[in-house]
């Protein structure tokens, strides 16, 4: 009769459950790894930004400011936050594929934060937003564009930038939330996201603009974030202009993150 071995199992304390912060760093490296095996994306990413800064700059430049030149001063701070609203839909589309292969019951399974994953996706956002933004503001420079205020106000810039895309993202995190297919949250996304960008003083001043389109568009969320960060960059922002173009944001995630909660815990 085998005699069972002393010593052979000891107690061991359990080990620490992880925190907040580092479940939704893990997360986040998921979300960075999607880059290498979704390489499409990355296509998107880099080609998007290339093609509406070259184009609106060549095309419509001399036509609204007298030379390309000058019209790029004023609009590159605008095609930054059109490509940080744009690329905030990728968080709704990636989420309701996710939720399509069955990978977030598996998450509500595991003794982790709630929000981990949807912070893994605003980990995703906040890389596309930098990938972005640096390829947009290297084609200025080469193109002449010159912020007056200089480092600091262009990391300034980027700050607000960040900032408004984590805002935006919750929209479609809650419609990939609610609906099955990712293409359909991208047709809503840019549906909802076309009047507010282009009714916006992204592209022109609404100097020209009809006394009620006008109304509309200075008071427009997506306005008030481009005229701060050309404030910003170009170093004549106030700290009311950074403070309205911070409230769209604030507002959004105080309402839909625990909207998000609510709609991923009762799926």
């Amino acid at each position: 009769m085998s005699q069972p071995i002393e010593g052979g199992l000891r107690k061991v304390e359990r080990p620490p459950e992880p925190s907040a912060l580092s479940n939704a760093l893990a997360f986040g490296w998921r979300a960075v790894l999607k880059f290498r095996h979704v390489p499409e994306q990355l296509f998107d990413l880099v080609m998007t930004p290339i093609m509406f800064t070259l184009l609106f700059t060549f095309v419509f430049g001399g036509a609204l400011a007298g030379s390309p030149g000058e019209y790029l001063q004023f609009f590159l701070p605008g095609i930054l936050v059109q490509t940080v609203c744009f690329n905030a839909v990728y968080s709704g589309m990636n989420l309701s594929t996710d939720l399509g292969k069955g990978l977030f019951d598996r998450f509500r399974s595991l003794p982790i934060w709630s929000l981990a994953p949807f912070a893994g996706l605003m980990v995703g956002d906040v890389l596309r937003h930098l990938i972005a933004g640096g390829i947009i503001l290297t084609i200025g420079l080469v193109l002449g564009y010159r912020p007056e205020a200089g480092i600091a106000g262009v990391a300034g810039g980027f700050l607000l930038l960040l900032a408004i895309g984590f805002g935006m993202g919750w929209i479609f995190i809650v419609l990939g939330l609610l609906i099955s297919t990712p293409t359909t949250v991208m047709t809503l996304g840019f549906s909802f996201l076309f009047p507010l960008v282009f009714a916006s003083n992204i592209m022109v001043d609404p100097v020209t603009m009809p006394a009620w389109l006008r109304a509309f568009v200075e008071v427009n969320p997506v306005s008030l974030m481009a005229s701060a960060i050309r404030g910003l960059m170009s170093g004549n922002a106030s700290l009311g202009d950074v403070g309205l173009a911070l409230v769209a944001p604030a507002v959004l995630t105080l309402v839909l993150a625990p909207v998000t909660l609510r709609l991923y815990r009762r799926q």
